[in-house]
């Protein structure tokens, strides 16, 4: 559609009057693009109050992540000790019970490791949990298992940096295994898994999209259902994007933030 004609000028007014550049100026593309954005992200966020469907969304997306944060942070502990412990066993002490439970742990992160984060939710409610209705939980079980798999490596790596001299330090003082680990190897270990254990939490937030595709209702999942009642999806998915955006500049900085005081009390 051209420009619409300029109205008549009231008796004592001053109009600019439209020149041809001003006309294809007006009809340029990326212009008539720019002027419908408004009414556009209106109707994607504020019209009928669908904001408040992003805020429900949004909640739903952190109780994902802390779900499946804590989740794998508990798997993740369990598989690191069992499997460093097995690999830190003297030769000709080797304990058969601990053996198996090794081969379990290496199992599993094989496979979850192996395999694509969709696939694994796709199984946990379609094959697994096919007849459960409650389609969040489902997706905190399967981001959880699949984010257990990969902080056991993280924590691992963490343990097996921690001088061996360390341990044998603790195992002289009478202390248990556990009580080692638990009291002189994991609190130095802590300070070198911190960065990849600040990327996991944020690859988690953002990875909780994809519990979209089986219907839970977090963020995406209304982006999804606005845009398909708005005919228009640009502006639910950029205005979710910014939002993932804005969180995770917020997680980054505080990550780098503990870092920063962590380096300072290693310092003094």
């Amino acid at each position: 559609m051209g420009r619409p004609p300029f109205p008549a000028p009231r008796k004592g007014a001053r109009y600019a009057m439209p020149t041809p550049f001003t006309d294809w100026l007006y009809n340029f593309p990326p212009v008539q693009w720019f002027n419908e954005l408004g009414p556009r992200f209106y109707r994607a966020f504020f019209e009928a109050d669908r904001w408040k469907l992003y805020l429900q969304g949004l909640a739903v997306t952190f109780e994902i992540t802390i779900a499946a944060i804590v989740m794998g942070l508990v798997l993740g502990l369990f598989v690191a000790m069992v499997r460093t412990a097995h690999d830190q066993q003297r030769p000709g002490r080797r304990n058969p019970l601990l053996g198996f439970v090794n081969l379990i742990c290496k199992v599993y992160t094989t496979v979850i490791r192996g395999t694509p984060m969709m696939v694994q939710i796709l199984i946990w409610a379609f094959v697994i949990f096919k007849g459960e209705r409650n389609k969040v939980m489902v997706g905190m079980i399967g981001m959880g298992v699949n984010a257990g798999a990969y902080i056991s490596e993280i924590i691992r790596g963490g343990l097996m940096s921690v001088d061996p001299g360390q341990a044998e330090a603790g195992r002289s003082l009478g202390l248990s295994y556990f009580d080692t680990m638990r009291f002189i190897i994991i609190p130095q270990a802590f300070k070198n898994i911190l960065p990849s254990m600040g990327n996991e939490l944020v690859t988690l937030f953002k990875d909780t999209s994809l519990v979209n595709a089986i219907g839970a209702a977090e963020m995406t999942y209304y982006a999804n259902r606005i845009g398909g009642k708005t005919y228009d999806f640009m502006p639910p998915l950029i205005g979710i994007a910014l939002i993932y955006l804005f969180f995770v500049v917020i997680l980054t900085w505080l990550q780098g933030k503990l870092e920063r005081r962590l380096g300072q009390s290693d310092r003094r």
